[in-house]
């Protein structure tokens, strides 16, 4: 198993973030998805399988190839890895850089910088001021 408290190396040469910054990441004052979705994934991404790092201990088996998250197993409820209030600044998921590949693809902001209707949808469910679009990079433009 995965020591959580120990440097990150992803066996699958994926490249690893110990932290996103929260001037590039509105989900540092959010938590709504984590608290909403099923956090569902491949149960080869378990650190129990060969070349995982989910930690096995956080979740529950789905069938006999799909693992989720402790605590959305059935939609709508909070994900055990999430700390702190949702909606409130410092808001962070305890294992981010051995997060799902389904935390790790869902963005706040569609490809052409959009929001995400998805995470607009729970943030003003919520609360929350729905986001802004992405400003486009000099490279982009």
């Amino acid at each position: 198993m995965t020591d959580v408290t120990s440097p990150i190396a992803r066996p699958d040469g994926a490249p690893v973030s110990s932290a996103p910054s929260a001037e590039d990441n509105p989900c540092l004052s959010c938590g709504a998805c984590c608290a909403q979705f099923r956090v569902s994934f491949y149960f080869g991404e378990l650190d129990t399988q060969p070349g995982g790092w989910v930690p096995v201990a956080l979740t529950s088996k789905v069938n006999d190839f799909r693992a989720a998250m402790k605590g959305t197993e059935s939609g709508g409820g909070r994900c055990t890895a999430l700390r702190g209030e949702v909606g409130k600044p410092g808001i962070s998921c305890s294992i981010y850089p051995l997060r799902s590949s389904t935390c790790r693809e869902f963005s706040a902001w569609e490809e052409d910088g959009s929001p995400n209707p998805d995470c607009q949808r729970l943030r003003v469910a919520r609360g929350l001021l729905p986001l802004e679009p992405k400003p486009q990079t000099a490279a982009a433009a």
